[in-house]
């Protein structure tokens, strides 16, 4: 499954490291983070939980910056 959430993000090197911080959350095959669009593309592993998973992959960006928003 692919989905596409609207971010909030201040620098186009922090929207890097969100990528690479959501890239690595489990459940996760692949994402995009468009910082020109302010659109994350994610797909999903098979039988992931969306809620699950993005609630983490909001968590780990947050590491990075910690004003970052992924509306989900």
């Amino acid at each position: 499954m692919k989905k596409t959430y609207p971010v909030e993000v201040d620098c186009a090197n922090c929207a890097s490291k969100m990528e690479e911080a959501v890239k690595g959350t489990p459940g996760v095959a692949s994402a995009t983070l468009n910082f020109m669009a302010l659109k994350l593309k994610v797909e999903f592993e098979d039988g992931a939980d969306e809620g699950a998973v993005m609630k983490e992959a909001l968590r780990r960006c947050r590491r990075v910056e910690s004003d970052c928003d992924i509306i989900f």
